[in-house]
């Protein structure tokens, strides 16, 4: 009989937490973490993370397993995910994996990340060149082109050199390397739905959910994580909510727009994650997350 994945993905503000909790909860269920900033210990108001007494509900896997200054990619989520489900299934309990991130869910689906390591003195040597020079070096190596890779984005450009460098092969034959590498749960069944909730509904709570992470203490997390080194890691340091205030405490934004702008960019992600379910997952069920039954959602 072939092991089974549940997966129930949204848009951030939609109401993910409770639904998972019921139904794991009804199930007898385990919850595996598919969000990219509920890895860190200390990012709890601004991630939205769920609360001790949620937590004491059901076991969590994949939560609060790193220090903010440590870095966390799609390739370490695989491994620790394939480990967390393997443990579950092992014990005879159902597998619950909820979140939102968009390329770490992609994974219970499809190939994500090659397989090419790149050594840290590679790392080191082109995290040292600018855009330009990257650019450079990049189509020196690729006289095919670069195909599809956006040449703007300093942190693709970066990417693609290193793993041109460490693998001596060029990004077309890579491409095909990729397109033969099985995905990372091809071994298992994997049902996925996806809450979704009407415009102005979905803008209404995320208002209310902005200004109870202010009234929770959003900015004195941030303090507390700035000292504990969230600068260090730049892409824990760009989540919304956390770089908003950032902003605001190095005297780049008014306090009295914080809220404001906080809303504005969650608006702009949830535009952007309702298109990658779209556009990158494969055909799945869609249920009005305020009329959804727990118990029936797969």
């Amino acid at each position: 009989m072939q092991r089974t994945i549940h997966v129930l993905t949204g848009c951030t503000a939609v109401g993910k937490t409770e639904l998972a909790l019921r139904w794991a909860e009804t199930q007898g269920a385990e919850i595996v973490s598919c969000d990219a900033l509920l890895f860190y210990r200390g990012m709890d108001i601004g991630t939205a993370k769920p609360t001790k007494a949620e937590l004491a509900r059901v076991p969590h896997h994949l939560i609060d397993i790193c220090a903010i200054t440590e870095r966390m990619d799609v390739t370490h989520y695989i491994t620790k995910a394939r480990a967390a489900v393997a443990d579950i299934v092992a014990r005879g309990r159902p597998v619950l994996v909820t979140g939102g991130s968009g390329f770490y869910l992609k994974a219970f689906f499809a190939p994500v990340a090659d397989e090419v390591a790149v050594p840290a003195a590679v790392r080191e040597r082109v995290r040292a060149l600018d855009l330009a020079a990257a650019l450079a070096e990049l189509r020196a190596l690729n006289s095919g082109g670069l195909g599809a890779l956006d040449t703007a984005n300093p942190r693709r450009v970066t990417r693609a050199l290193e793993r041109c460098l460490a693998s001596g092969r060029t990004l077309a034959e890579l491409a095909v390397d990729f397109a033969r590498q099985p995905a990372p749960f091809a071994e298992w069944e994997v049902k996925l739905v996806q809450l979704e909730r009407p415009p102005a509904e979905l803008a209404q709570r995320i208002e209310q959910r902005v200004a109870a992470m202010l009234a929770a203490g959003l900015v004195e997390e941030v303090r507390g994580l700035l000292a504990q080194g969230l600068r260090e890691n730049p892409s824990a340091a760009q989540a919304i909510g956390y770089r908003e205030v950032i902003a605001m405490l190095d005297g780049r934004m008014l306090a009295s727009q914080l809220a404001a702008e906080i809303v504005k960019n969650t608006r702009a992600l949830v535009k952007k994650q309702q298109t990658w379910f779209r556009t990158q997952l494969p055909e799945h069920r869609v249920v009005p997350a305020a009329t959804a039954d727990a118990a029936a959602l797969f």
